[in-house]
């Protein structure tokens, strides 16, 4: 698998186990998870075939760690970034002093109205590292970089939370606990 097959297939599997499990004719229990095999048949029905092998080269080498495999390789995941109803069970977390959240510098004006809201997902996305942060807000247009104050929104009793692959999860940033680049 080359590195744009890799990456089209990543893209679906994100399109399938995050928002539209349908498309490859699956259901995803209330965690997200979906049994392997089925997933397998599902792509292959979908006309997007993947190997088993491939679906592991895909986990392993992603660099967001979007998809995860249960304790026993049985069924798969998606780690965060849900649109569809899915309870992932992570646990309440004290976040560190700091977190980033990357953005087009198109939405600026509305983040400063409203903050940051979920919109279509479950949750707020915040990263405790500034790289991929900012490749995040670059698939938008030129790219920002937000500061968030989170151990102050934690103070004041927001809910975060730790996904498996790092990213961290609020239900909104209110405008005063956001630092806006110059």
């Amino acid at each position: 698998m080359n590195p744009e097959q890799t990456t089209r297939t990543s893209k679906f599997l994100s399109l399938v186990l995050r928002h539209q499990p349908e498309t490859a004719f699956l259901t995803l229990d209330s965690a997200g998870w979906t049994d392997v095999e089925e997933l397998l048949c599902g792509c292959a029905r979908a006309r997007r075939p993947i190997t088993r092998d491939q679906l592991r080269h895909i986990v392993d080498t992603n660099a967001k760690k979007r998809f995860e495999f249960s304790a026993d390789g049985k069924r798969i995941r998606a780690s965060q970034g849900h649109s569809i109803e899915v309870d992932l069970a992570y646990e309440p977390m004290p976040p560190p002093e700091v977190l980033y959240h990357g953005t087009a510098t198109r939405f600026l004006d509305f983040i400063r109205a409203q903050g940051l809201l979920k919109m279509e997902r479950h949750h707020v996305h915040l990263s405790a590292e500034t790289r991929i942060t900012m490749e995040v807000g670059a698939r938008h247009g030129k790219p920002a970089l937000l500061t968030i104050r989170a151990a102050a929104m934690s103070t004041a009793g927001h809910t975060f939370y730790r996904s498996t692959n790092g990213v961290w999860l609020v239900e909104h940033v209110p405008v005063e606990f956001i630092q806006f680049p110059a």
